[in-house]
């Protein structure tokens, strides 16, 4: 063996001796009459170029995914890849922004093009990056949520709900991006904590606050509490008040939604640009005026301020209320400001005609399937959030005014439909459905959804409202949800930020091996996971630690295996009994999803139990001891194997090449270790 374990020369030689062996494929022993596949469908990436750290968390599934299969189980973890509707249009659009042009005059024929050359160039790319991570997906059964078969899956989904009355089109508040130029649902729609003002100012014969003043032209009520006596003698009058643009004529109205300690318990209502506001525009048969347009411009409606953006606008009012004496104090003040998820662009609620499905019908079934234990939520306080959303869920806008993305299947229609729509069908459609193949007999339901807590409602529920919907069945029967990556201050990471650490860099420097274990390590289920490099540092030293424990015992020539002695050794004796006791407590971690702890666990049987203790003991009595030696390293290496995949089974063919073994003793015997049996408890 090499003095030290170097991980770049040995990664990608271990990998392509898996896809040559076919080992990532299912393998269902044909003397078994029924044997219960373990399937896991990859959370397919965006097809936006490079994975990010996150992404690495699919470890937790690769984990999983070598167990089973060490266990015997036909196992497949099936990949893909999303086309990521906006992220993708936005960043077609923004390289023909540096083009000098645009998509409205290169055409949709053009667009199109580039984009699926875009994301085909995108695919290939990240497919490496997971390969390189070591994950044993079954390339042979690889999707896309824009290929042949998932955009059939996509129709007939749509027909079928369609069928059933349960999709609709109708003007509706909803949240727009002004620069992706589309209708947003209200989960791609990111609430930020932003510092802003609130306006007290005169309105006729009352004193209001708001943070938008610019909207004001959009008016058509006064709100406030039924149960406020400071206005009761008002609730259903009107009255004539002074506006920026000349008199205006308003009628108060009483709604319960009302906040009698926000401000002075009357809001202005403008039903065309608030959520609330539409509700009790409703309620109360108020008309809707379109003071914003979808570029984020004041409307006409506005007069002289018509054409300023939302911020200029604001500026102007307050200014002009200011010298008109109708402003009464200013408040600074924290709140949340919606932007939108791919581009960061502040979001305008706005009422536009758009598709929607009426979600209740769906949620019913997918709120059962969870409280009867049908599917189990891991942590299980998710369990909670997921049925207080879905008890509570709108209908769900999913129509989006993009040209990359599954086209609405009605004649005429040129929007696309929300990319979650067709993400929705992902364990199912990527094992064939609508057709009744083999694989979707063999393969579903599904095993289990590993995800970030962050997408239960994005993706998770969506997942199970439209399996038991499309097809009667759950897609899986288990969600495990882990936490979101933080730095070492605790800031959630991302690319903005700068907080970001780049995988790829990570195992060029470290190993994948040493990140692997770095992002499973500590990593409780739901709970955030702060990382810094020096983490993955201690855990390539944990690999080098590896490495020279097995040069150790593979790598003395001169040492030849005694026949075992009529009286075992009490330190052999006590290093198998403790092997033994590890493989079950470790076993039973996996099983229970405390993958952090059966990490934490093998980390300190094989450092300090095994090396620091019994090796050092083993030195003095080397060859006496060598038998047991090579029996707990085959072992240690078999309950490594899920977490440091490349480093153990570079050891095993290294193992098997030296042929060291006793004729007495039957270890290292399968080719391969990522289909060695995983050792009995």
């Amino acid at each position: 063996m090499e003095k030290n374990y170097e991980p770049q020369k040995t990664e990608k030689k271990i990998y392509e001796l898996w896809i040559k062996g076919q080992y990532f494929q299912p393998q269902f022993d044909k003397n078994k009459k029924s044997q219960k596949p373990f399937v896991i469908t990859l959370p397919p990436p965006n097809v936006t170029g490079e994975l990010h750290l996150g992404h690495a968390l699919c470890c937790l599934e690769d984990l999983m995914v070598r167990y089973h299969r060490m266990l015997g189980e036909p196992t497949l973890w099936l990949p893909g890849f999303d086309h990521a509707s906006i992220a993708v249009e936005y960043l077609i659009n923004k390289q023909l922004k540096k083009e000098g042009t645009n998509k409205q005059y290169i055409g949709r024929e053009e667009f199109l093009k580039r984009a699926h050359d875009f994301a085909n160039k995108s695919k290939d790319h990240i497919k490496g990056q997971l390969q390189s991570l070591g994950f044993s997906l079954d390339w042979s059964k690889e999707a896309y949520t824009m290929d042949e078969q998932h955009s059939k899956a996509v129709k007939e989904a749509f027909k079928r709900i369609y069928d059933k009355g349960l999709i609709y089109q109708g003007e509706r508040i909803t949240n727009w991006c002004p620069r992706c130029q589309t209708a947003l649902s209200d989960l791609e729609n990111d609430y930020q904590e932003e510092e802003g003002y609130l306006y007290y100012m005169k309105y006729g014969p009352f004193t209001l606050a708001t943070t938008r003043p610019e909207t004001k032209f959009g008016d058509t009520a006064v709100a406030v509490h039924p149960q406020d006596k400071r206005y009761q003698k008002w609730i259903g009058k009107e009255f004539i008040y002074e506006s920026l643009l000349g008199p205006k004529k308003m009628i108060v109205v009483a709604d319960e939604v009302v906040d009698q300690k926000f401000g002075t318990g009357v809001v202005k209502v403008t039903p065309g640009h608030d959520p609330a506001d539409f509700e009790i525009g409703q309620r109360h048969n108020l008309k809707i005026i379109h003071v914003i347009d979808q570029k984020g411009k004041l409307t006409e409606v506005a007069g002289r301020f018509a054409g300023l953006s939302v911020q200029e606008a604001r500026q102007a009012v307050v200014k002009e209320l200011e010298e008109k004496g109708d402003i009464i104090k200013i408040e600074r003040i924290t709140h949340n400001v919606g932007h939108c998820q791919r581009c960061g662009m502040i979001t305008e609620p706005m009422v536009s005609k758009q598709w929607f499905i009426k979600t209740q019908t769906l949620a019913k079934p997918a709120i059962e399937a969870v409280k009867k234990g049908n599917i189990k939520i891991i942590p299980k306080r998710f369990e909670k959030v997921y049925l207080n959303w879905m008890e509570n869920i709108r209908d769900w806008c999913i129509s989006r005014q993009l040209w990359w993305g599954h086209q609405i299947p009605i004649e005429g229609e040129t929007d696309v439909l929300d990319t979650w729509f067709s993400s929705g069908l992902w364990p199912f459609a990527t094992l064939g459905w609508p057709e009744k193949t083999d694989d979707l007999q063999k393969f579903f339901p599904t095993t289990i959804r590993e995800t970030g807590y962050d997408i239960i409602f994005f993706w998770v529920a969506r997942e199970i409202m439209m399996s038991l919907f499309l097809t009667g069945k759950i897609p899986y029967k288990t969600v495990y949800l882990h936490g979101l990556l933080r730095d070492r201050q605790g800031q959630k990471m991302s690319k903005t930020k700068g907080n970001g650490l780049d995988p790829l860099e990570l195992t060029q420097k470290y190993g994948t091996d040493a990140l692997r274990m770095a992002l499973i390590v500590g990593n409780a289920p739901g709970n955030d996971l702060s990382l810094a490099e020096d983490k993955v540092k201690a855990y390539r030293n944990f690999a080098n630690k590896i490495w020279n424990a097995a040069k150790f015992v593979l790598d003395n020539e001169e040492i030849k295996i005694e026949q075992k002695s009529s009286k075992p050794d009490k330190n052999d004796l006590w290093i198998l009994e403790e092997t033994e006791k590890i493989t079950k407590k470790i076993t039973g971690f996996i099983n229970h999803y405390r993958f952090d702890l059966a990490a934490e666990t093998i980390y300190h049987f094989f450092w300090h139990t095994f090396c620091d203790q019994y090796l050092e003991m083993s030195k003095k009595r080397r060859q006496e001891a060598q038998s047991t030696l090579l029996r707990v390293l085959e072992t240690s290496l078999k309950l490594l194997h899920p977490f440091m995949p490349f480093l153990t089974e570079e050891v095993w063919q290294i193992a098997r090449e030296k042929n060291k073994l006793s004729k007495n003793e039957k270890l290292f015997q399968q080719e391969a270790l990522i289909i060695a049996s995983w050792p009995k408890k």
